[in-house]
Order: C-alpha cells, then sequence, then structure tokens
C-alpha cells in the first residue's frame, strides 16, 4: 500500500525511524486492530493508533459518555455526554486522522458474536473492566490466532502483556480461574487515577505497533506491572501452562458467556431486593429495621444516608455478630454489587430477614434525593 502526499509529511517522524521506514508505515497502513472498549484503556490506544496510521480501527463498546467518564476517557469530550462511546470515537479518530477507516461494533460483546467480530484483525487490544469479557476475548484469540494485548488498571496501578501468541501464554494461564465475587472492587467501587489509564493504554498501544512491524521484544511471556506511587516498574515471566485448558490442552473447544462464572454468587430463592423509592417510605414511616452500608469510609465521606451504619464489606465478617438475628436488615453501597455480597455473607451467617438496596445509593440520587452527589 502507497502513502499519499500528506501521509508522508504526516508520518515523517516514523518513516525516518531505521525500524520503520516506509515499509513499516505502509504495514502499518495495512493494518487491522481492533479495540475491545472505548473507555479509559480504549481512548489512549485509539487515539495514538489513529495518530500512527493504522489502516484500520474496529471499536467494541455498547456504552454512552458520561460525565464520571471524562477524567480519564480522553477520546470524549464535555459535549459528547450522552452520546454513545462509538460516535464520540469515530469523530473524534476521524478529525485525527482522516486516513484511518473506523469500524464500530455497537453490542456487547458474547459468545455469539466474538469469533465473527475478531476474526480477520491482525491484533486485539484488550481495554476492558470486566472479567468475563477478559476471558472471553482471550478465549476467542486463542482460538483464531490473534495476539492480545492485554491491560487492565485499579487504582494507582497497571498490568500489561501480550497473550495468544503462537508460543506464548494466553490469560488464562496467569489467571487460571477468577478471583472470587465481589472481592475485587471495581474501577467505579475503588477508584482509578485518572492519568493511569493514558500510561497503561499507551504502554498497550506499543505493544501493538510492535507486533504489527515485528521489531523489538513485545511483552510475550512477561507481565509487566505498574505502580504509580513509588513510580516503579516491573516485569515477571509468565509461563506457558501445558496444562490450561484453553491453550494448552485445547478442551474448551467452543466459546461460553462467563458472566455467571465472574459475577455475583447465587443469592437464596426467598432474597429480595428493597428499591430506593421503598426505602424511602419506610425511614418517612419510622419503619424498624437497621441499614448497613458496606462501601468504604471514603465514599462515605462523599454522600451516606443519616440513619445507616458504616461497615465496609472486608471488615463485616467480624462485625456480623454484632446484629441481631431477629431483627430486619436493609444493606446499601454504590450500586448494588457489594451488599449483594453482604447479603450473602449474612445469610450464611443465619439472618433470614436481609434486603439489598437494588441500585445503591446512585440509584437513591436519581429515585429519591438528586441533592445526593454521584460518583
Amino acid at each position: 500500500m502507497s502513502l499519499s502526499q500528506d501521509e508522508w509529511l504526516r508520518y515523517s517522524r516514523h518513516v525516518t525511524l531505521p525500524n520503520v521506514g516506509a515499509a513499516g508505515q505502509e504495514r502499518l497502513k495495512a493494518a487491522r486492530i481492533l479495540l475491545i472498549g472505548a473507555g479509559g484503556l480504549g481512548s489512549p490506544a485509539a487515539l495514538y493508533l489513529a495518530a500512527a496510521g493504522v489502516g484500520t480501527l474496529g471499536i467494541v463498546d455498547f456504552d454512552a459518555v458520561d460525565a464520571s467518564n471524562l477524567h480519564r476517557q480522553v477520546l470524549h469530550g464535555t459535549a459528547d455526554v450522552g452520546r454513545p462511546k462509538l460516535a464520540s470515537a469515530r469523530d473524534r479518530l476521524h478529525d485525527l486522522n482522516p486516513h484511518v477507516r473506523v469500524e464500530t461494533y455497537e453490542t456487547r460483546l458474547t459468545s455469539a458474536n466474538a469469533l465473527e467480530i475478531l476474526r480477520g484483525y491482525d491484533v486485539v487490544v484488550d481495554g476492558t473492566d470486566n472479567f468475563a469479557t477478559r476471558y472471553l476475548t482471550n478465549d476467542a484469540c486463542v482460538m483464531l490466532g490473534i495476539p492480545n494485548v492485554y491491560g487492565s488498571i485499579f487504582r494507582f496501578e497497571g498490568q500489561v502483556s501480550v497473550f495468544a501468541t503462537r508460543d506464548g501464554p494466553c490469560y488464562r494461564c496467569l489467571f487460571p480461574e477468577p478471583p472470587p465475587a465481589g472481592s475485587v472492587p471495581s474501577c467505579a467501587e475503588g477508584g482509578v487515577l485518572g492519568v493511569l489509564p493514558g500510561l497503561v493504554g499507551c504502554l498497550q498501544t506499543t505493544e501493538a505497533i510492535k507486533l504489527v512491524l515485528g521489531i523489538g521484544e513485545p511483552l510475550i511471556g512477561r507481565l509487566l506491572l505498574v505502580d504509580t506511587l513509588p513510580m516503579r516498574f516491573q516485569t515477571v515471566r509468565v509461563q506457558r501452562d501445558p496444562e490450561c485448558p484453553m491453550c494448552g490442552t485445547h478442551e474448551i473447544r467452543e466459546l461460553i458467556d462467563y458472566d455467571a462464572w465472574c459475577g455475583m454468587p447465587d443469592l437464596p430463592t426467598d432474597y429480595s431486593d428493597v428499591t430506593p423509592a421503598d426505602l424511602a417510605a419506610r425511614l418517612a414511616a419510622g419503619d424498624d429495621f437497621d441499614l448497613v452500608d458496606v462501601r468504604e469510609p471514603h465514599e462515605w465521606n462523599i454522600a451516606h444516608l443519616p440513619t445507616a451504619r458504616l461497615v465496609p464489606l472486608g471488615t463485616l465478617p467480624e462485625h456480623i455478630e454484632e446484629y441481631d438475628r431477629g431483627r430486619e436488615l436493609v444493606v446499601m453501597c454504590r450500586s448494588g454489587a457489594r451488599s449483594a455480597k453482604a447479603v450473602q455473607l449474612f445469610r450464611d451467617a443465619g439472618f433470614t430477614r436481609v434486603h439489598n438496596l437494588a441500585g445503591g445509593i446512585l440509584r437513591w440520587s436519581a429515585d429519591v434525593d438528586p441533592t445526593v452527589p454521584k460518583y
């Protein structure tokens, strides 16, 4: 693929690099790279892959831009709040580099569509924020023989590696099973330094470009660990597991959806939610029950309900005996996920009159009291 005069000028700092040159820039132009997610990691990856001249960028996302995204998802702007992320991404990338073709997939990646979407791409950049999609992306990449540039972030730390190559390990070799449901907070629950996705996403982009160009030493068989507080980078070796059911024994022969495997535990059949409107009515009526907030202290300081008692989820087991098993309990958190886990802990300890506040304090703000800050 020949470069136009505008492209020669645009990529001039690339083509003067000995390891890139005109041939390398033409390889980038011919390349097809798929981004899973247009959020924190996908934003810098999309911007720098487009700027680098990757010919075709595919993006999978089904979300809309929210104001809480903007401190880290630099692909989108204030004017984009409420728009589909794919629409925002397409406009921004076209403005950045009109030579790049953007193919969008406004859908959740599932076992039914993953192989069809990924097929034909040279590299996949995994910018997902949940274990279910990471395992699905990994398995599809292994089946199709597409390198998977993995990245993850949490609070001040990040990870980067390259999985699913011919001789290297896959994601399952490093993490054979997801952590116990509810044990790892999401970025929404635990927070994330806004600049961290930019750092990790750029490292993923670097790896993707190296794979396309066939230069350098990609992070195959190595996991790069980033801790921004002491600003420390460490690399650990990751061996291919010959017993890995995906890339070792190949006993996994078809894709499945991992939402149940990676999601919240099954709750008792008599378990029930309480809506914020129901809770507000019961509080106004003076009903007798205990309200337990299982968020972290810094979240409590942002917003809390006056009658609630703060018991962070990680400390709940040591406080369970302080509650009366005969009293009714309502458990709340930010969005309802951690409180569902807390409900299970109470039920396992013999409590029978325990309920989860559906949607947490976010839904309370939306349905009952809009002066309560959302975060």
